[in-house]
């Protein structure tokens, strides 16, 4: 099959049939900004919406080092061993200068990139807040479409708001490194709010005692938040994704946590606050390039940005030209 012109109804017949091949190409055009793609994108994601299986959205941040890839090899390994399929959503910081990206996540992940009930798909992040693209909502509504059950997303983890990914799964897990001097200092007040679990990583050999430390810290830190609307109180965990030890009693912990929150209704509220969320910056995200491509707005800018840098003008006043213009 020639993937480089396929119709919608396609598409549509590939993903639900796990096609990995389609699934990748679907994702791509979803991803793409050229206007060509749009109108196929978006007949994509409503034939998808339509099918969408049941499915736990887990969150996987952490400080560099702290060994997130091997964790969600050995996790995403451990789930499809249990019957699971998997979806590994990694997005890989973007240079600002050249837009380039690495895209190593497949090269770093061997052993899962090679099951059969797994699927790996690193992505650029570009200029996305928390380092999650812009398209990650539409993958994730794809994934489901073609039965994966399980979705991964790994955000970058170098300080940047995780805000965007926390509002896209059901579980939110942190990765932290003991022994780093930093256990309760180097890292945001906001991400460990916003965490449904911490898991201190590397739990092996010499480390062990420390992990023990940290973890006995952070579940002091977190006694001092105040609970979450759901009730929940985070959990704190060692594990060692090297020795395979503490995986299975991470993925408990999230089995238990949703099977709770289903039970109580929050799971479907959330998705719901979710699905609104995704409309509201979507709608933010077109009036934004609507702006850029207006044609007062490629006419005007330029002028007004040299009139900025000279200081002939505040950037306030030159903005409320350029507004008043494109109310005229």
């Amino acid at each position: 099959m020639n993937l480089a012109n396929l119709t919608t109804s396609e598409f549509l017949k590939g993903i639900y049939a796990n096609n990995v091949a389609i699934v990748s190409k679907a994702i791509t055009i979803v991803e793409s900004t050229k206007p060509e793609h749009r109108i196929i994108a978006n007949d994509i994601i409503a034939g998808c919406i339509s099918k969408k299986q049941e499915s736990i959205r887990i969150g996987i941040t952490g400080v560099p080092g702290a060994g997130k890839s091997t964790f969600i090899e050995q996790f995403g390994g451990m789930l499809t061993d249990l019957g699971k399929k998997v979806a590994v959503l990694t997005v890989d910081p973007s240079s600002s200068r050249t837009k380039g990206s690495i895209l190593g996540d497949k090269t770093r992940m061997e052993e899962l990139v090679k099951n059969p009930n797994a699927y790996i798909r690193p992505s650029a992040s570009g200029s996305s807040l928390g380092g999650v693209t812009r398209k990650t909502r539409e993958s994730i509504v794809i994934l489901e479409a073609a039965g994966f059950n399980c979705i991964l997303i790994e955000t970058i983890g170098v300080g940047q708001s995780e805000t965007t990914v926390h509002d896209m799964v059901d579980f939110f897990l942190l990765l932290k490194l003991a022994g780093a001097g930093d256990e309760l200092q180097g890292i945001k007040r906001g991400i460990i709010e916003m965490a449904d679990a911490i898991v201190i990583t590397k739990a092996d050999g010499d480390n062990i005692q420390r992990a023990n430390l940290a973890k006995m810290e952070f579940a002091r830190a977190l006694h001092m938040f105040p609970p979450k609307e759901n009730g929940y109180v985070p959990q704190v965990l060692t594990c060692s994704a090297l020795e395979n030890k503490g995986l299975n009693e991470v993925w408990t912990l999230i089995d238990s946590y949703c099977k709770d929150m289903q039970g109580s209704g929050y799971f479907m509220t959330n998705r719901q606050q979710q699905n609104e969320n995704w409309l509201t910056q979507y709608l933010e995200q077109e009036l934004l390039s609507e702006f850029y491509l207006h044609p007062k707005t490629i006419e005007m800018l330029p002028e007004l940005k040299k009139e900025v840098i000279s200081g002939n003008t505040s950037p306030f006043l030159a903005a409320e030209k350029l507004l008043k213009a494109l109310k005229q």
